[in-house]
């Protein structure tokens, strides 16, 4: 029996990310959910982690967990372990499958998925037609209803469902000083408590992106030296999506800096990257004269990059050619 773990990862849109092997691998052509075979010395949490990063280069947060798949192929014997995930990054960056796609759960029934993962989208969208069905109730657990740094990091830190995580949202809304908690968890050395942190905080802005304008000019001084990229994602996601007239003028200019920066750069993830575009475009539009180095700068990156960054980059690329 070989223990296996995929993850079924959302995107702000609710919809399902499903990758598609190769024609040299045990399903060829098969679409599956994204994960692998679980290591020794790993927890499944662990090395579900690390095979969405070595397979996608994407950040996830686990969320949740569905029974077990088990299946025999005849040559192999499974036991497919998958949980609830949520990301920040849309653009996968292949390295070991095909293609990629998004998809409402109503449609990963007609998707032609191994014989384990069939088994995995059926439990997935059972459990999202009884959610929609019945509401989930309030339980135990409770959201925050202070800033006290022990209960509201060990909150943080043990996040596993998505009702958690709204419920910190919506105490960063009402009470300002969980707010602020969570912007200084975001920058801190603890790389889980980071991610989980600043996630957390593009929700709140999401509905309420006010909150996060008397901080901004803040953030961006602290970008360059944020070693954290699963922060740097969250907050540029942040920024992609925020009033550019709430930034000051002087930081209009170390942004640009930044975001040309993390386009040029090699290491750079995909995610990174598409909303370093964003922001640049966005500041094209005040700043007309940045125009023709980002259609460049975008042109560059055109013949290595991903799928997902060369569309991204049309898109732009197509829009700048409208100013």
């Amino acid at each position: 029996m070989i223990d296996v773990t995929c993850a079924i990862i959302r995107n702000e849109d609710d919809e399902v990310l499903v990758v598609q092997r190769g024609e040299s691998t045990d399903h060829p052509f098969k679409w599956e959910f994204p994960g692998g075979k679980v290591h020794p010395d790993e927890t499944e949490e662990e090395c579900l982690i690390r095979e969405v990063k070595e397979e996608l280069s994407m950040e996830i947060v686990i969320l949740g967990k569905l029974p077990v798949a088990e299946h025999d192929y005849g040559f192999k014997h499974i036991r497919l372990i998958p949980f609830i995930c949520d990301t920040l990054d849309e653009l996968p960056f292949l390295t070991e499958h095909l293609a990629y796609r998004w998809l409402p759960a109503e449609e990963l029934p007609s998707v032609d998925f191994s014989e384990a993962d069939i088994t995995v989208a059926a439990k997935y969208l059972e459990k999202i037609i009884s959610e929609r069905k019945s509401p989930v109730q309030s339980d135990s657990r409770r959201a925050p209803d202070s800033a006290d740094d022990e209960e509201l990091q060990s909150m943080v830190n043990r996040m596993i469902s998505m009702q958690e995580a709204e419920w910190i949202a919506t105490s960063a809304i009402e009470n300002p000083a969980i707010f602020d908690k969570l912007l200084e968890y975001s920058f801190s050395d603890d790389d889980k408590l980071a991610f989980r942190a600043s996630w957390t905080l593009t929700k709140v802005c999401d509905k309420y992106p006010e909150l996060i304008y008397p901080h901004l000019n803040m953030i961006i001084g602290a970008l360059a030296n944020l070693d954290n990229e699963s922060a740097m994602r969250s907050f540029l996601r942040i920024i992609s999506l925020s009033d550019m007239e709430r930034i000051s003028g002087r930081n209009h200019g170390i942004l640009a800096d930044h975001c040309f920066g993390l386009l040029r750069s090699g290491f750079s993830a995909i995610a990174i990257k598409a909303y370093s575009m964003e922001i640049l475009y966005r500041l094209v539009l005040k700043y007309p004269e940045l125009r023709n180095e980002l259609a460049v700068t975008i042109s560059m990156l055109q013949p290595e990059g991903s799928a997902g960054i060369v569309s991204r980059g049309r898109q732009i690329l197509k829009k700048l050619a409208g100013i």
